[in-house]
């Protein structure tokens, strides 16, 4: 298990945000090791084309798949400035930060190895994480960000209703906040680390879903990233309801157990955003459901 003890301005200083690094290194890891992530499935040709270019090829060397799976914490440094602020900061790593994170990986390939001894390590990661999310996941990532501020808006509220410690027991069945602190089950790590004064970053993630990444090699760059709710589940409407609404309504009213946004329940249910623009309409319109604005999202929940 792993303890991480929050100083007392540590504590209001507990954020969540979304993750552009830790959603392009998850989804690499899958094209990297061919295998599927368990949910939205195979990759696909546009990540394994991606692999083609040797920054790329970099980052996929130290990148391995399973359980005690460990990757560097350059490569996900915590959200702040945007996709351009994460690789500008995992560009500009230390050299001898990126030599002590070196040492916890597992077998790194030979061209890895070398990148780092010669200094190059960190400015040529960032360039093929950036090429990669490009390539593989620029497409997708509007809908990929609509489903992780869904989660972020229920996770907020949970807090704003029952303050950090009720957030945090909502997380995972691995994680808890006891005594003050955050535990965190870790199979194969244990450990505890002191976090003073700095920012710890809660990072929801659908492409690293379902594991909790734990990122504390810095306290500075402290973070810790946990499964985004709602992935994964088949939510099945009840058959009264939907001779009552429609199946179509009943089906999504029933994905409403959570904030989700139009286009959100669009890929969700194979329907077009303007179909189920209609259907919320009615639903508004009965009183089951509820509309919110955060910033430029539009949420909807079952009421």
């Amino acid at each position: 298990m792993y303890r991480v003890r929050f100083g007392p301005a540590a504590v209001g200083r507990v954020r969540l945000a979304p993750s552009p690094a830790v959603e392009a290194l998850a989804w690499l890891r899958f094209a990297a090791n061919g295998t599927r992530h368990p949910v939205f499935g195979d990759p696909g040709a546009a990540a394994r084309f991606a692999l083609r270019d040797p920054d790329v090829r970099l980052v996929a060397g130290i990148t391995p798949e399973g359980v005690s799976c460990y990757s560097p914490d350059l490569l996900t440094p915590k959200p702040g400035g945007g996709w351009a602020g994460q690789l500008e900061r995992m560009a500009a790593t230390a050299p001898e930060t990126v030599v002590a994170q070196f040492g916890g990986v597992r077998a790194p390939t030979a061209a890895a190895a070398d990148a780092v001894e010669r200094g190059e390590f960190a400015a040529r990661a960032a360039a093929g994480m950036a090429r990669f999310f490009t390539t593989a996941l620029a497409e997708t990532w509007t809908g990929l960000r609509e489903r992780l501020a869904a989660d972020l808006a229920a996770r907020a509220a949970t807090m704003a209703e029952g303050g950090l410690g009720a957030m945090v027991n909502t997380l995972h069945p691995d994680v808890e906040w006891a005594d003050g602190e955050l535990r965190v089950a870790m199979p194969f790590h244990s450990g505890a680390v002191d976090i003073p004064d700095q920012d710890f970053v809660i990072v929801p993630t659908a492409l690293a879903w379902p594991r909790i990444w734990l990122q504390l090699d810095d306290p500075a760059d402290a973070a810790m990233t946990v499964p985004a709710r709602g992935i994964g589940q088949a939510n099945s409407p009840n058959p009264g309801l939907g001779r009552l609404i429609g199946r179509t309504r009943a089906a999504l009213l029933a994905d409403l157990d959570l904030p989700r946004t139009t286009s959100d329940l669009a890929a969700r249910h194979s329907l077009s955003p303007a179909t189920v623009s209609h259907h919320l309409s009615v639903l508004r319109e009965a009183g089951a459901v509820t509309r919110t604005r955060s910033g430029r999202v539009v949420l909807y929940r079952q009421r």
